[in-house]
């Protein structure tokens, strides 16, 4: 009986180990499963996000094109802005040679003679007229300078009234002509409307400059159609500019 539950005994105790020993394996493969699951998994997320990386390394490097990109363009604009400043420092350096040139040429032009300026008049457009305008026209071929302002005499030469200048339209520099360029005088002939001073004149004498003197002679210039009502006792010329400026040439 002993014998026998012996036997009973270890035929159990083998059987459990071996249950055991199968469970361990079964659990060990199960493991294992799991293990090659998870690598593969992994694997899996590695390789997606390496491929994500790479797409992400990508979007990066397309953002570093991008950023290339735009330095490449700064770069160029830069370059482009650097070739233009350099052509703007070119052309100011070849423009103020130019200009210091053209000073210069004017600062040795001659004084404009009566050979080298055609003289017009024209009424300003008032009723009734107090204003006319000399044009100084230079018709001479070469550069002059227009000194000063018109000397005029409304009557002989020899005993008319010179016309006073107005001071405060007298510019800060000479006018210097160029060939075919004219220059202006604003001239006030009478204060308007019937007065016994005033008288009709039909033509009129206008001097020039040499520099501060007077040139030698005058030119005659022919007065508008019907004359001009001029009261010498309040007639004043503006000095010659090369346009008619609000304020300066009014009085």
């Amino acid at each position: 009986m002993r014998t026998k539950r012996k036997n009973t005994v270890l035929a159990v105790t083998a059987a459990a180990v071996l249950s055991l020993g199968l469970s361990a394996c079964g659990g060990g493969d199960d493991a294992a499963t799991r293990d090659e699951g998870a690598a593969a998994a992994q694997s899996q997320n590695q390789a997606g996000g390496g491929t994500g990386g790479a797409t992400t390394t990508g979007g990066s490097t397309k953002g570093a094109s991008s950023t290339g990109g735009t330095s490449g363009g700064s770069t160029a604009g830069g370059s482009t802005g650097g070739s233009t400043a350099g052509g703007s420092t070119g052309g100011s350096t070849a423009g103020g040679a130019k200009n210091a040139s053209s000073a210069k040429s004017s600062a040795n032009a001659p004084a404009c003679t009566y050979n080298d300026v055609k003289i017009t008049t024209a009424k300003a457009d008032e009723t009734p007229t107090e204003h006319i305008v000399l044009t100084a026209t230079n018709t001479s071929g070469k550069t002059c300078r227009l000194y000063g302002y018109p000397l005029i005499a409304f009557g002989p030469i020899q005993t008319a009234k010179d016309v006073p200048a107005v001071a405060k339209s007298k510019p800060a520099a000479p006018v210097v002509l160029q060939p075919g360029a004219p220059a202006y005088a604003n001239v006030r002939i009478a204060l308007g409307g019937a007065h016994e001073d005033n008288k009709v004149v039909n033509s009129f004498n206008v001097n020039l400059f040499t520099g501060s003197d007077p040139a030698e002679g005058s030119v005659v210039v022919k007065a508008p159609a019907g004359g001009l009502a001029v009261d010498e006792a309040a007639a004043k010329t503006g000095y010659w500019t090369y346009e008619l400026r609000n304020g300066a040439d009014e009085f």
